[in-house]
């Protein structure tokens, strides 16, 4: 009997590529993974996250090892954070020989509310967006919220002798950090510098005081991106932001929208 020889398994995606073209980001999308985030009240919250791993890859590879992303994702079992992203982005980097790194984590983030009269509590959902990126070795880490809010329409009040049209409205809030910022602070400025905050629960005398607060303080599109802009200028965590408003109208079949961007330290 013949004894079997175990020849080499070929490592087709390091073998040369002769088109000497790179390639600006290439890695996995779509990915789910549980994962933990710090939680200003409760200490860390359980969620699951999409992740998308990218890295570049020079002209002379054929390809980059998919496989190492996933390790590299399951290894990180700790709580998700700027220091875990940071580390994640060098380590992706050296293992695939790359330059660059690029790590997004988008997951729904939950906080705990009290309704405003009868401080009944429940939780009300957040989309949030985490971004690290390692580029001229240079480390960037921004945060996206998602913040669902109430706007009415300071037109629709002034010309009406019976009310005033409002609609539900997403903002949307990514601010490049220098220090630690909860996410709960970004859903505050939000829902601060809009016409009213959402609930998750509300019971009618709740009820009454959000259709009056919306009420008693009106605002465009155009408001509630100035108003939050203000705020974030004003905040020496936050180096760059960019803050967008899409109301979806209740009067029209489409929406409104404002956006205003601002990298602080270009200004100095």
């Amino acid at each position: 009997m013949n004894k079997q020889v175990d020849l080499p398994i070929a490592d087709v995606q390091s073998s040369p590529d002769t088109r000497r073209i790179a390639i600006d980001r290439v890695g996995i999308k779509a990915i789910r993974h549980p994962v933990v985030v710090a939680d200003k009240d409760d200490g860390v919250q359980h969620t699951i996250a999409v992740f998308n791993m990218y890295v570049n890859l020079p002209h002379n590879f054929k390809g980059t090892h998919m496989s190492r992303f996933v390790e590299i994702l399951n290894s990180h079992e700790r709580e998700i954070s700027v220091e875990s992203f940071q580390i994640m982005l060098q380590e992706m980097i050296e293992k695939l020989g790359a330059d660059s790194g690029h790590i997004e984590m988008t997951f729904p983030y939950f906080i705990n509310k009290s309704a405003p009269i009868s401080q009944v509590k429940s939780l009300l959902d957040y989309e949030v967006t985490f971004t690290g990126e390692i580029k001229d070795n240079e480390y960037f880490f921004t945060m996206k919220v998602v913040v669902p809010v109430t706007s009415l329409c300071p037109c629709s009040k002034k010309i009406s002798n019976y009310g005033a049209h409002n609609q539900r409205s997403h903002v949307t809030i990514s601010v490049r950090t220098n220090s630690f910022v909860w996410i709960e602070d970004i859903t505050r400025i939000a829902e601060m510098n809009a016409s009213c905050e959402l609930y998750g629960l509300l019971k009618r005398p709740d009820e009454k005081y959000v259709t009056e607060r919306a009420y008693d303080n009106p605002k465009f599109v155009e408001d509630i991106v100035r108003d939050i802009a203000e705020v974030l200028n004003h905040d020496a965590r936050i180096d760059a932001y960019i803050v967008e408003s899409e109301n979806f109208e209740s009067i029209h079949n489409h929406s409104a929208y404002a956006l205003i961007e601002n990298d602080k330290q270009r200004r100095e």
